[in-house]
C-alpha cells in the first residue's frame, strides 16, 4: 500500500519502534507504569497467557462433545483461524497506538468516541462478567479440596471475598508484581501437565486419538475452543505500562500464543492417547482424573491445586486489564477523569482497580448460564469492530507509524480478518434470544452511558480529561493520540 512502510529495513525499524517507545513513556505519568517498573517481556508473556487461557483447565468440554479426533484437529487449527489473526491485529496497533485504553482507542481513532464508548462497554462487560465467573470457578476448584467450599453458604462466600480482597491489593501495588506472580502462577499450574504428559508417553496408542463422540454438540463444541483461545487483545489495555512496546508486544504475543496453543495441545494428546475413555465422561475437571488414572492420586491432586493456581492468575490478569482500561478510557475523555487518578506510591490506576473489583465481586453471587453466553456476544461485537477499526485506520491512515506492521497489503489484511470474522458471526447467530435480549441491553446501556457523559461534559457536572490520552491533558502523547483527528467526526 502506498506511504506505509513494510517491515525491512532495520534503521526504519529502529526508528518506527524507537517513535512507539516514547510514546508509550509519555503516555504514562511520570514515565513509569505500575510502582515506578514497567512490564518486560517475560511477566508480560505470562499475562497475556493468563488473559487467555491459564492452561489445559477447560479444554475438556472440546473431547466431550465431539470425541479426541475433533477436539485434537480444534486446539491444531483454531489457533490458525482465530488466535494468530486476532494476536497480529492486536501487535500492529498496540505498537501504533501504544497508548493505555487499547481496542478503545483503536475503534476511537477509527471512527470516532461513540465507537470508542460502544467497544468499551462491550469489552468491559464481557470482562468484568468472565472475571466474576472465575472468582466463582476458583471457589468450586478449591471445593474439591476443601469440601466446605463447595456448597453455598458462609464458606464459599469467604472464600470468594478473600479471593477478590488479596487480588485487588496484588493490583494495587503494580503491573510489575502481578506479571512476576503470573510467572509463579503459571509454571506452578503448568508443571503438572508436564509431568502428565511425560509419564503418559509410553501409555499412548495413537489409534485412540481417532475416537468420535456418538451425539456431536458442536455449539458446545466451538463454543468451547472459542472461551478458551479468545481475549489475546486484553494486553492492549495496559501497553502504556510495556517497556519498550515496540519491541516486547510482538514478541510477548508470538511467544504467548505458541505456549498457549502447545499447553492445549499436547495434554490433550497425552490424556486422550493413554487411557481408554468415553467423551461423554469428559466434562469439566476430567483432566484431574485422567491424570489420577495415568499416574496416581498424587498427580491429581496437583491438578485440583493448579486448577486454584490457574483461577488466580485468571482473574488478576483479568482485573488488570479491565481496569486498565477504564484508565485509558478516563484518559480519552470517555469517562470522568477521576478514573485516571494513579496512587501517589505505585502509580497505579487505583480508582479504576476498585470500581472493577466492586464490580466482578458484586456479580460472583450470580448465575452465569446465559450472562457468560452473553458475554462472548458482546466480545464478538467488539472484536468485529476491532477488525474494521484495523482495516479502516490501514485505509484512512497510511502515514500512521507502525513499528510492527503485518506484512500484508490490504487484501492480505483483509483476508486475515475475513475467516476469524465469519467465525464470529458464526458464534453470534447460534446464540438463543435470551442471550440476544441480555446483550441488547448492556449495549443500550452503553449508548446511555455516553450520551450521559457527554450530557455531564456539557454541564460540567464532572471533570473531563480533554481526550488526549496519558494523563497529562498537555504532553506529546496527547498529541499523539489524537493526530490526525477522528475520522468518526467529520
Amino acid at each position: 500500500m502506498a506511504g506505509e512502510p513494510h517491515l525491512g529495513a532495520d534503521a526504519a525499524d529502529k526508528d518506527r519502534n524507537a517513535d512507539a517507545d516514547a510514546v508509550a513513556v509519555a503516555a504514562a505519568p511520570n514515565g513509569a507504569g505500575g510502582g515506578g517498573h514497567k512490564l518486560s517481556l517475560v511477566p508480560l508473556i505470562f499475562l497475556i497467557f493468563f488473559e487467555v487461557a491459564g492452561g489445559p483447565y477447560g479444554a475438556e468440554p472440546a473431547v466431550q462433545s465431539a470425541g479426541p479426533l475433533y477436539a485434537l484437529l480444534g486446539f491444531l487449527i483454531f489457533p490458525f483461524i482465530w488466535a494468530i489473526p486476532e494476536s497480529l491485529v492486536t501487535a500492529e496497533l498496540s505498537t501504533a497506538l501504544p497508548g493505555n485504553g487499547g481496542f478503545v482507542l483503536w475503534a476511537d481513532r477509527a471512527f470516532g468516541p461513540f465507537s470508542g464508548s460502544l467497544m468499551g462497554t462491550w469489552k468491559y462487560v464481557s470482562g468484568a462478567i468472565n472475571g466474576a465467573a472465575l472468582a466463582a470457578l476458583c471457589a468450586d476448584y478449591l471445593g474439591r479440596v476443601v469440601p466446605a467450599v463447595a456448597d453455598d453458604g458462609g464458606p464459599r462466600v469467604a472464600t470468594i471475598v478473600v479471593f477478590n480482597v488479596v487480588l485487588t491489593v496484588l493490583n494495587y501495588t503494580g503491573l510489575a508484581v502481578v506479571g512476576w506472580t503470573a510467572v509463579g502462577l503459571g509454571l506452578a499450574s503448568l508443571s503438572p501437565f508436564v509431568l502428565m504428559s511425560g509419564i503418559a508417553l509410553p501409555k499412548i496408542r495413537p489409534r485412540r486419538w481417532g475416537g468420535v463422540a456418538a451425539e456431536k454438540d458442536w455449539k458446545l463444541f466451538f463454543n468451547t475452543l472459542f472461551w478458551n483461545l479468545n481475549y489475546w487483545d486484553s494486553v492492549s489495555t495496559m501497553a502504556g505500562e510495556v517497556e519498550r512496546p515496540g519491541k516486547t508486544l510482538p514478541k510477548a504475543l508470538v511467544s504467548a500464543v505458541s505456549m498457549t496453543s502447545l499447553g492445549y495441545l499436547l495434554p490433550l494428546m497425552a490424556a486422550t492417547g493413554a487411557i481408554d475413555v468415553a467423551p461423554e465422561d469428559w466434562g469439566n475437571g476430567f483432566f484431574a482424573d485422567a491424570a489420577g488414572m495415568i499416574a496416581g492420586r498424587w498427580l491429581k491432586y496437583w491438578i485440583e491445586v493448579g486448577a486454584v493456581l490457574s483461577s488466580i492468575g485468571l482473574y488478576s490478569a483479568t482485573l488488570s486489564s479491565a481496569a486498565f482500561q477504564l484508565l485509558g478510557m478516563a484518559d480519552l475523555g470517555l469517562l470522568p477523569r477521576i478514573f485516571s487518578v494513579r496512587a501517589p506510591v505505585f502509580n497505579t490506576p487505583w480508582v479504576s482497580i476498585l470500581a472493577t473489583s466492586a464490580i466482578t465481586l458484586g456479580m460472583s453471587f450470580f448465575s452465569f448460564n446465559n450472562i457468560v453466553a452473553a458475554a462472548n456476544f458482546l466480545y464478538s461485537l467488539g472484536m468485529l469492530l476491532e477488525f474494521a477499526a484495523f482495516i479502516w485506520l490501514r485505509i484512512k491512515r497510511p502515514d500512521l507509524s507502525r513499528p510492527y506492521r503485518v506484512p500484508m497489503r490490504l487484501p492480505g489484511a483483509v483476508a486475515l480478518c475475513l475467516v476469524p470474522s465469519a467465525f464470529l458471526v458464526f458464534v453470534m447467530a447460534i446464540a438463543g434470544w435470551k442471550v440476544y435480549a441480555i446483550s441488547a441491553a448492556f449495549t443500550a446501556a452503553g449508548v446511555g452511558v455516553y450520551y450521559l457523559m457527554r450530557f455531564c461534559k456539557d454541564r460540567g457536572c464532572l471533570r473531563f480529561s480533554d481526550g488526549g490520552g496519558g494523563g497529562d491533558e498537555g504532553t506529546e502523547a496527547a498529541a499523539f493520540q489524537r493526530q490526525g483527528g477522528r475520522n468518526g467526526d467529520v
